[in-house]
């Protein structure tokens, strides 16, 4: 089912926050409670569909075209370099 609704990405965003913090602190790990997590979760998974959807949407349009490309190649030898 394609959809090019918007993706709320503002869970990704925020563990990548936390991440930077906990990084920049030199903390050892980070801790996320159950309802960050699924929703994270969730718009990984959202994401990653989407993407796959749009590679398979890519590789269907793309092995339609039945056109090859043909490139002629002439070897004269060298000459005609100065």
């Amino acid at each position: 089912m394609p959809t090019n609704d918007p993706i709320n990405t503002a869970p990704i965003e925020k563990f990548i926050q936390s991440v930077k913090v906990a990084d920049n602190s030199r903390a050892k790990e980070i801790k996320i409670d159950i309802d960050t997590a699924k929703n994270l979760s969730y718009a990984l998974g959202i994401v990653m569909a989407r993407m796959n959807g749009d590679l398979e949407k890519f590789v269907a349009e793309y092995s339609k075209k039945s056109d090859d490309e043909v490139i002629n190649v002439t070897l004269d030898g060298g000459t005609g370099w100065k």
